[in-house]
Formats: structure tokens, C-alpha cells, sequence
């Protein structure tokens, strides 16, 4: 399958991490869980492409046309104390192609990575006209499903162990204005792959690939609305790898490729009042510039629950 692949004009990485299309309680916003506290969400999205970059080259799937990808994603917060929350969550992928010119290939689908994360509030002051937010996050996330992250653009996921480390600084005013800046670094481990010999800026007879660690940074801003039951956010988003090779002519894709994009995004959530603790996230956001990176676009939907798991 991967020999006749190869030879398609395939289009550039599905696999992007579920979590960058998702900011409600989670390990790259500033939100707290309080002690004794959590949440559970359950948020569906739908993400399509039918361009791409090859290297810095956009281009158009002109052999599989429409590529699409629909993601499942349970996920809970739990407040250890005021400042301290655990996160734990995996998706369920399922990708496939519409309508595809010269061929149709299989999609893929089944569970992605399990994710756990912890973050920390080190800094949360008050001043005359706001309020000073700063967190840290950790997290690691492991595949729990023997997928095959070398079957791009179909695969759920990259197949590597990851480590995250985030830095959050957030500033809100009198008037529950906000901006957000947040920076983090991934380390990625290997990945492997069902042959014996790959091209990587030079040729490597392994199954083991080395998928390439990244940084990415964010800015965003945001508004509460109506007595914080509505909240708006405007993001920007930027992945850069710090390694990696670019996609060659008419191949397909791999996890050794060095995948850079700029996103851009809205977000709502809104906290439905009579009815405590339930909430509904909508969001959508789109890839608008890359390298070796697909032109994505993404929308999602989700349900909030916050509940005491003990008593106070």
C-alpha cells in the first residue's frame, strides 16, 4: 500500500493535534478548576483540506481531492487545589476521503493517544484596573492503539510519545477584557513504521523514525459577556519544528517531515445559567499559511459540565 502511495500527489499532514482546535478548561488556557471541583467535556470536530504545502510550495489534491477528519474528544479537569489541575483525555479519530479523483484509499480510524497534564497558577495578582494570571503546564501523551502513523494523510496520529512544557501569561481588566500569550515546547519522541527503509535528507534503513520536537506560541484575546456566562476569544496560533525533512514531489508525507503553520481562530463558550454547571464550547479555526502543512480548516462543538466531586 505504502509503495503505491508514494506514488499519488498525496497531500500534506492530517495528524494534527487534537488540542489545538480546543480552549475550555484546558491545559493551554488560563482557567482554573477550583479544590474539590471538575469538569467533563465531550467536544466533536470536523476538520477538511484540499490544498497543502509541499516544502513551502502550496498545491491542490489533485489525486484524492477532499480530505477529511472527524475527532471525538473526551476529556475531564479535576482541581486538586485552587491552583493546581489534572487533565486526562483521549480521542477517537476517524479520517477518510470525499469523493477522490483516480482512486479511492481507506481511511483510517480507532483511539489516538491518551494525554494527561497537570497545571499550576504560580501568580495570580490584583491590581487597581486588573488582574495577573501566570501558569505552568506539564504534560506527556503515549499512543494506546497499535495505529499507523506512517500512512499519511490518512493517519489518526504521529504514534510518538510526546512531553509538553507550556508557559501562560494572561492579563484581564476591570472591564473582563483579556489578552493571552502562551508559549511551549514539544518534545516528540520515535515512531514506527511497517517498512525497513526511509529517505530523511538521506537514506535510513530502519523502521524507526524520528518525529521532530516543535515550538509553538499563541496569542489571544478575549472578552466575558453578559455577567461571564459568554466568553469570546480571537487567536492566533504558530507551530514551528525544530527539525525535519519537506515533502518530495508527488510523495506522501511521513512523520520525519518538518511541519510549520499559522492558525487562526474564534472560540465561544457559554455557561447555561438555569441549568448549573452545563456549558456549550463552539469554535472553528483555519490553517492559513504552512510548510509541509495542510490547509485546514476546522469546526467544533462541545458540552461542559462543571460539578463538586467532594464536598466542600
Amino acid at each position: 500500500m505504502m509503495k503505491k502511495i508514494t506514488l499519488l500527489n498525496l497531500t500534506a499532514w492530517l495528524v494534527i493535534l487534537t488540542s489545538m482546535g480546543l480552549q475550555a478548561q484546558t491545559p493551554s488556557d488560563a482557567l482554573m478548576m477550583e479544590a474539590k471541583q471538575a469538569c467533563v467535556l465531550f467536544d466533536y470536530n470536523f476538520s477538511s483540506f484540499d490544498h497543502y504545502w509541499e516544502g513551502t510550495l502550496k498545491r491542490e489534491n489533485q489525486t484524492i481531492a477532499t480530505v477529511q477528519r472527524k475527532v471525538v474528544m473526551p476529556m475531564a479537569a479535576i482541581g486538586i487545589t485552587d491552583n493546581l489541575n489534572f487533565f486526562i483525555g483521549v480521542p477517537y479519530i476517524q479520517t477518510n476521503s470525499t469523493e477522490p479523483n483516480g482512486g479511492k484509499f481507506a481511511g483510517a480510524s480507532g483511539f489516538q493517544d491518551l494525554t494527561v497534564a497537570f497545571k499550576y497558577r504560580w501568580l495570580n495578582k490584583s491590581f487597581d484596573h486588573g488582574q495577573l494570571t501566570s501558569l505552568a503546564t506539564v504534560g506527556f501523551s503515549t499512543p494506546i492503539t497499535n495505529y499507523l502513523s506512517d500512512y499519511m494523510p490518512y493517519s489518526i496520529g504521529f504514534g510518538a510519545p510526546e512531553l509538553s512544557y507550556r508557559a501562560i501569561l494572561q492579563y484581564e481588566t476591570k472591564s473582563s477584557w483579556y489578552v493571552r500569550g502562551a508559549a511551549t515546547y514539544l518534545w516528540r519522541g520515535y515512531t514506527k513504521a511497517e517498512r525497513e527503509y526511509y529517505y530523511n535528507n538521506g537514506s535510513y534503513y530502519t523502521p524507526w523514525m524520528d518525529v521532530p520536537s516543535g515550538i509553538t506560541a499563541e496569542a489571544v484575546i478575549g472578552k466575558w459577556l453578559f455577567d461571564r456566562s459568554l466568553q469570546l476569544e480571537l487567536s492566533y496560533w504558530n507551530l514551528s519544528s525544530l527539525s525535519g525533512d519537506d515533502i518530495r514531489a508527488y510523495a506522501a508525507p511521513q512523520p520525519t517531515n518538518k511541519v510549520d503553520m499559522d492558525r487562526i481562530g474564534l472560540f465561544a463558550h457559554y455557561y447555561i445559567k438555569s441549568i448549573q454547571g452545563l456549558g456549550i464550547v463552539a469554535y472553528h479555526n483555519r490553517i492559513i499559511n504552512g510548510r509541509n502543512a495542510p490547509e485546514m480548516n476546522t469546526t467544533g462543538l462541545g458540552i461542559t459540565y462543571f460539578f463538586n466531586y467532594l464536598k466542600k
